[in-house]
């Protein structure tokens, strides 16, 4: 069993992330996120949004719309472009696209022949009205950023933003995927974490992408992620969307090998440009200082977030050998992603007055931190439980807690001990999540 198939089981073992529908058999590439799964998803969504939105003066926020007006996708070209050639085996029916295949006469799976490429579109179609017949076409977003353009001047006429600035979202998309796979990383239906930062085209692009780029890589510190694993892939003139003068795209290396993680674009002014032509509304920047107008350019960090919490989890992943020969499994979370923050428990749950201490004790730090109690099994079980949980600090209560107010903190990662006061705990725990 590879790290993936065992992260996969972890994931649905200790309720990180189920299989969708799977009472019915399961839809493929579907996930539901679990009670920890959740936890960890919001912990990374809400270290974004700080990060990129908050701790910065130039940038506001946006939750838009999942179902969007048609003619934003016919304006942004989507209705029109987003399309791939698909071919399918005459003999398994596997489909796939033809131009990520290594040989595109036979198929990968089973060697038989491949069907005439036909064009697959990759938007979800639904329809606005009562009677489908007569309702309006509409697209679940294939992606978060127009709607972002498409309230550009609405921020700007009520944010009171000046040029350089930027707007963030966070929000589901869903794409027509031929081929899905590698557990959460392709799916129908994801989650993007995307910036559009607006820039003066006379201005230097190239310094401010650079510093985009450099911003980004400070993100993979905040949840953990090794920076030796990340790799900017520079993608050639040839590769490039032809609206983009210039694209990275970060890979991180996977169980399953380097792949795109994150990615940020220079789009120059093709979304404006296209949304003023289509919609007969001005969206020219006017700039007080120089008195000069002009639709501003487009710098776009994009970030997935189902792709961030798998290179999450499979950077926590790990296997040690103790000193006994047992095998220990721990995810190593850093603290600030963590589903929970500490473990609480009795030494006994058959003496009540370590459990009525340790209930004392919870309910004192579950009001500043994610916490949970645990009095199920031994000892060394609910060890062995945290630590594959991620839980950064065990707290354990007993005799002595009731003599001299002591708790026993273990720490996940060296397994090591020590006792600090229970007046001091929150101060100890703030010094370990700052």
């Amino acid at each position: 069993m590879n790290n993936l198939d065992k992260i996969v089981s972890l994931c649905k073992r200790r309720g990180f992330i189920f299989p969708g529908s799977e009472i019915y058999g399961g839809l493929a590439a579907s996930y539901d996120y679990g009670p920890l799964g959740v936890e960890l998803k919001n912990n990374i969504k809400q270290l974004w949004w700080k990060y990129f939105i908050k701790d910065r003066e130039d940038m506001v926020g946006i939750d838009g719309g999942i179902i969007l007006s048609p003619k934003i996708w016919e304006a942004s070209g989507h209705v029109e472009n987003f399309k791939d050639p698909l071919v399918e085996c005459k003999k398994c029916h596997h489909r796939f696209r033809p131009d990520k295949l290594k040989d595109a006469s036979k198929c990968p799976d089973c060697g038989g022949e491949f069907t005439a490429a036909k064009m697959f579109s990759g938007m979800f179609q639904t329809t606005i009205g009562p009677i489908e017949e007569e309702g309006l076409r509409a697209y679940l977003r294939p992606e978060t950023a127009q709607a972002i353009f498409a309230n550009y001047k609405n921020v700007v006429d009520s944010a009171n933003m000046k040029i350089p600035f930027g707007i963030g979202q966070i929000g589901k998309a869903f794409r027509n995927e031929i081929t899905t796979g590698n557990f959460i990383f392709r799916t129908f239906e994801f989650e993007q974490m995307e910036i559009e930062y607006f820039i003066d085209p006379q201005s230097d692009w190239n310094k401010i992408f650079e510093e985009w780029v450099d911003y980004i890589h400070g993100f993979m510190d905040i949840i953990g992620l090794d920076r030796k694993k990340m790799h900017d892939h520079e993608i050639l003139d040839s590769e490039r969307a032809f609206y983009s003068k210039r694209t990275i795209d970060m890979e991180y290396t996977f169980p399953f090998g380097p792949d795109e993680l994150w990615a940020i674009a220079y789009r120059t002014d093709y979304d404006l440009g296209r949304h003023q032509k289509h919609s007969g509304q001005s969206l020219e920047y006017f700039d007080e200082s120089e008195k000069r107008k002009y639709i501003p350019h487009v710098i776009e960090p994009t970030f997935g977030l189902d792709r961030t919490i798998l290179a999450v989890l499979s950077e926590s992943y790990c296997e040690e050998t103790l000193e006994n020969g047992e095998t220990r499994l721990v995810l190593k979370f850093h603290p600030n992603v963590a589903p929970f923050k500490a473990a609480v428990f009795p030494l006994l749950k058959n003496k009540p007055e370590l459990v009525a201490k340790a209930r004392e004790v919870f309910n004192f730090l579950k009001k500043d931190y994610m916490c949970e109690f645990d009095d199920n099994g031994n000892i060394g079980k609910r060890y062995r439980r945290q630590d594959e949980i991620g839980t950064p600090y065990c707290i354990t209560i007993d005799f002595q807690t009731l003599e001299d107010g002591t708790v026993t903190i273990r720490d996940r990662d060296t397994m090591k001990q020590e006792k600090v006061e229970i007046k001091d705990l929150k101060n100890w725990l703030n010094a370990k999540f700052q």
